[in-house]
């Protein structure tokens, strides 16, 4: 997520780019009355109104200082302070979660036992800031009544394809036959059996060691096609491939076994923490399937990126879904007023909550449609979304624009529908 993992994709694309609150705690002493969108249900007589759960998030990028730290190489003291003032955000905009990138590249925000500490807090890779981001953000959050959702990047390792700039030690370089160049940028490859288990192990690592609400992954599968370019991993496919009916579909079982295999590995680790997915927003255009949705979008979850998200909901692999429906009402390659509908009828009848994806980022910016100009704009989803009771909730992208509110319009939203601090569902 961020300037380097939201999409911005045109030329007949579409745009792209929880835990409750704490017992006994402040948050939860004030109780609430819900938003005035939520559908709040009458009481016996019509008396009494009990607060409609909804997850009310943002996402903190850290992948290229994005949302924080604000730069590299800051004081620890400073870092720490600058995280603080992101959550104490959070509760100021009646928000109950927050998505804290924790390994954008391949790397940690926390001690990790299998991979190095990000450059993004030292400025050098490996580097030891002195201090704990993780393990501080979920104390402090909790402390605050926030949910905080771990957001993990499963394949990426740089964005750069030098692999002599990583860490020495770094796995990418102890295994180079596990990366992938591609478009600039080095990925794991997901067709090898053992790059599956060692994202996985570096990630639980987390959940292990930390009461983490959520494990979170954003849109990073294959990675987004590159025109021109190739993702080469033709040895893995010959190894592996056998029994499929073509390589996109051999790649689509491997994000399967990726998805499928780290849900059960949470539940069995810590068996309250959720694991939730925030995907591109379309999963197929009706034109490629005809359970596909009523959109023309340059990208396809299920064919461009190997993703099977709609598959995954109805399995009910994950606890929870957040499509990026990064579009205003009314854009004509992938309306807003299209796509919730959509994911509302595809969580339908399954576990899997679904939250909506809001793009904060693209309000006020100029060279984005009229209605981003309309402070009113992102109130305007919430409303909708009111009228389609399988969504349970929106989270907003980032940090960044929450403080900055352009045009006032995380104001509006909180003035129209955040009135007061609700529970997750």
């Amino acid at each position: 997520m961020g300037s380097l993992s939201r999409r911005s994709l045109t030329a007949g694309a579409a745009g792209v780019a929880a835990a409750a609150i704490v017992p006994g705690s402040a948050a939860a002493a004030s109780g609430g009355a819900g938003s005035d969108r939520a559908a709040q249900d009458a009481g016996a007589g019509g008396g009494v109104r009990t607060p409609r759960r909804e997850l009310r998030g943002m996402w903190i990028a850290t992948v290229a200082n994005t949302d924080w730290p604000s730069a590299p190489g800051l004081a620890p003291a400073q870092q720490r302070q600058e995280l603080l003032d992101l959550l104490d955000l959070a509760v100021e905009r009646r928000l109950n979660a927050v998505m804290f990138q924790v390994r954008p590249t391949a790397d940690a925000f926390w001690p990790s036992a299998y991979e190095p500490w990000s450059e993004y807090l030292t400025g050098t890779q490996g580097r030891d800031p002195g201090w704990d981001p993780l393990g501080t953000a979920v104390r402090e959050a909790h402390r605050r009544g926030l949910e905080l959702h771990a957001w993990f990047n499963p394949y990426r390792i740089a964005n750069s394809d030098d692999p002599s700039r990583l860490a020495p030690t770094h796995p990418a370089r102890l295994n180079p036959q596990w990366a992938v160049p591609y478009g600039g940028k080095l990925y794991y490859n997901p067709g090898l059996p053992e790059v599956r288990r060692f994202v996985q192990d570096a990630m639980l690592d987390a959940v292990r060691r930390y009461p983490v609400d959520a494990v979170h992954w954003d849109d990073y599968f294959y990675p987004y096609p590159v025109a021109g370019q190739v993702f080469d991993d033709d040895d893995a496919y010959a190894a592996y491939g056998a029994g499929f009916p073509d390589r996109d579909a051999w790649r689509r079982h491997n994000t399967d076994l990726l998805v499928l295999e780290t849900a059960a590995r949470i539940k069995a680790i810590r068996p309250g923490t959720q694991f939730g997915i925030s995907p591109f927003g379309v999963w197929r255009n009706a034109a490629s399937d005809p359970l596909g949705s009523a959109t023309t979008a340059g990208v396809q979850t299920y064919d461009d990126l190997h993703a099977d998200t709609r598959g995954w909901v109805k399995r009910g692999w994950i606890d929870y879904i957040v499509p990026q429906v990064y579009w205003n009402i009314g854009f004509t390659a992938a309306d807003y007023a299209v796509l919730v509908p959509w994911w509302s009828d595809v969580v339908r009848g399954t576990p899997v909550r679904l939250y909506v994806g809001e793009a904060l980022y693209k309000v006020g910016v100029a060279g984005q449609p009229v209605p981003w100009q309309d402070p009113a704009e992102l109130s305007r989803h919430l409303t909708f979304d009111a009228d389609h009771p399988e969504v349970r909730g929106n989270v907003f992208f980032s940090a960044t624009q929450v403080a900055a509110d352009p045009l006032g319009a995380m104001s509006r939203v909180v003035a129209d529908h955040y009135t007061r601090r609700v529970r997750t569902p």
